[in-house]
């Protein structure tokens, strides 16, 4: 199986760990250039990776809010829903030297994919680094839509599992800058 890797993002002004089995969707399709999205080869789940304008309006706990609700907008959400909102420990993140506040909130969005009719209920978890003196607002989401129903096709399946909690984890807590250019000068 394919070992988790230190990827670039953002040109190399970022790096973080990725789960196996992850694919940069830029290879496939165009990505704004403040995304890096990845999706899993077989699961519809995709990991996102967005520098963002720092809302600086909304505070603490309010601000996952606000990103999670944001998404949901931007995404037509039929129903949003707000499970859990914790602070995340500085400690814990790479990034611990320039963010000043972090969140992690988990909730369900029910989405339909493009093209599609029927919406379904994704379950998102998404964790907010506040980074004020870049005003930039970091968010990052996993998306774990339900499973769907197609079968296995048996013990030389040798596709990666679906990605986990672990997996995502590991992608905020291993979140490295490089490069602060890449907020324009300060």
């Amino acid at each position: 199986m394919e070992p988790t890797r230190d990827y670039p993002l953002f040109g190399g002004a970022f790096s973080a760990t990725l789960p196996p089995g992850a694919i940069d969707v830029s290879d496939l399709r165009p990505v704004p250039d403040n995304q890096e999205v990845f999706c899993h080869r077989v699961t519809d789940q995709s990991l996102i990776v967005e520098l963002l304008e720092l809302q600086a309006q909304v505070r603490g706990e309010a601000a996952a809010r606000y990103h999670f609700e944001d998404v949901g907008g931007v995404q037509e959400a039929r129903a949003v829903q707000v499970e859990a909102v914790q602070p995340l420990l500085l400690e814990n993140l790479a990034l611990r030297g320039c963010c000043q506040e972090a969140w992690v909130l988990s909730g369900k969005q029910q989405v339909a994919k493009e093209n599609q009719q029927v919406a379904k209920v994704v379950t998102l978890h998404q964790a907010l680094l506040r980074l004020p003196q870049y005003q930039t607002d970091l968010l990052l989401t996993f998306n774990q839509p339900p499973p769907d129903n197609r079968s296995s096709l048996g013990p030389e399946n040798l596709s990666p599992p679906p990605w986990s909690l672990g997996d995502f984890e590991q992608l905020v807590t291993s979140l490295t800058l490089h490069d602060p250019n890449i907020f324009g000068p300060q």
